[in-house]
């Protein structure tokens, strides 16, 4: 039986797809996993027996991800889950900057008890005319799940997409449209694009990528569009340059561009559909099932991807540990020794930790795996079950 926790509000669609193995406790203590969307972990501290966390979502600053490594916490995030929700706001948000509707319809309710309204309307509305998008430039920073759904959208609106991702992943590439221009330098989509948008992961090497330098290499009239993270764009930069750029939207509330003239700002909508929360939690509550009855880890940000298949061995044993020299000759020392036969192994890494999925053809005794926990650089050992 196993425990798991939201410390959010979890789609009941996701959480239906746990069987009676499974069984949802009321607070963190003892969980097996937990759920999460947008709560902050960094002060919590976790129970020995956590073996994963969930994110149902793509972002995880949420969580202290280097603490979890430390004490073999497997930590999952849902990309692409919902990529479509945000791509439909991304596209709203390009509509909403060309043309003034927002004005407009703040217009129509301030001037609604006007007996002559509809009159007044047809001599007021050239003040809230705007441009089209079609065959105006789009640049895309970022080419992942939700930049390559902007880009195929905007290109079938009849934009000229230019988009740049060093990293872009085959996928990706393969899920393009062959009208998308592939851009190798960031200067090129500041001076040739009328609008931009940021699709980037928040790391070291990106926060505040938009700067006042990216800034001045701007065309006059850019609209500038931020539905990933608030932090990738200087906004203390942007604001002394809306004399150039036609229109900030963003997805971040805060009191720096809360209410400020020539940005649009939305209280964090990216992701608030119910597919995309349908979604999330479907794809969160797969990966953990697979990790805590297979072993297996797919979308992991703290440890590396790794896949034996569904757990049919006697004795299927996870080990997280440091990716360090001579680990797998020390668990390997330790079975021999207990006269066990390895039928199948597989080790994988990623960055300062790694993970291994040893089937053996009998179980190891507790002797075994307590040897095997005392290992220097090991952090978590678990019999899958």
């Amino acid at each position: 039986m196993y425990k798991y926790h939201c410390l959010n509000p979890i789609s009941a669609v996701g959480l239906d797809q746990l069987d009676e193995n499974y069984v949802n406790v009321e607070t963190a203590k003892g969980a097996d996993a937990i759920l999460v969307r947008s709560a902050k972990m960094h002060e919590m501290e976790f129970d020995k027996n956590l073996k994963v966390i969930a994110r149902a979502g793509a972002g995880v600053n949420n969580i202290p991800l280097e603490r979890c490594a430390g004490e073999g916490v497997v930590v999952f995030n849902t990309p692409g889950a919902n990529a479509n929700g945000v791509k439909e706001l991304v596209v709203a948000a390009m509509l909403l900057a060309s043309r003034d509707i927002v004005g407009g319809i703040e217009w129509v309710a301030k001037e609604k008890d006007q007996e002559d309204i509809d009159k007044l309307a047809e001599k007021q509305k050239k003040q809230f005319a705007g441009c089209e998008i079609m065959g105006k430039k789009l640049g895309i920073i970022g080419l992942g799940a939700i930049g390559a759904m902007v880009a195929n959208a905007a290109s079938a609106l009849g934009m000229e997409v230019y988009g740049y991702d060093p990293y872009i992943s085959i996928d990706a590439a393969w899920n393009l449209s062959r009208t998308i221009k592939h851009i190798k330098s960031l200067d090129e989509i500041y001076s040739q694009c009328d609008y931009i948008t940021i699709h980037v992961p928040l790391l070291d090497s990106t926060k505040e990528m938009i700067n006042k330098e990216a800034l001045d290499k701007m065309k006059d009239g850019v609209v500038l569009l931020n539905f990933a993270r608030d932090l990738l764009v200087d906004e203390d930069a942007l604001i002394e340059a809306l004399d150039k750029v036609k229109k900030y939207l963003t997805d971040f509330a805060n009191h720096t561009v809360a209410g400020h003239k020539g940005i649009l700002v939305t209280p964090h909508l990216g992701a608030s559909t119910e597919e995309s929360e349908e979604n999330c939690a479907v794809m969160a509550v797969k990966e953990i099932r697979d990790f805590l009855e297979n072993g297996n880890i797919k979308n992991s940000v703290n440890f590396p991807n790794c896949d034996m298949g569904t757990c049919v061995a006697v004795g299927r044993i996870a080990i997280c540990h440091k990716n360090i020299p001579n680990m797998i000759s020390q668990f390997t020392k330790i079975l021999g020794a207990e006269g066990l036969n390895i039928a199948d192994m597989t080790n994988k890494s990623k960055g300062e930790y790694a993970y291994t999925l040893i089937d053996l053809e009998s179980a190891a005794s507790k002797e075994a795996l307590d040897e095997l926990k005392a290992i220097e650089g090991v952090s978590k050992v678990r019999v899958v079950k």
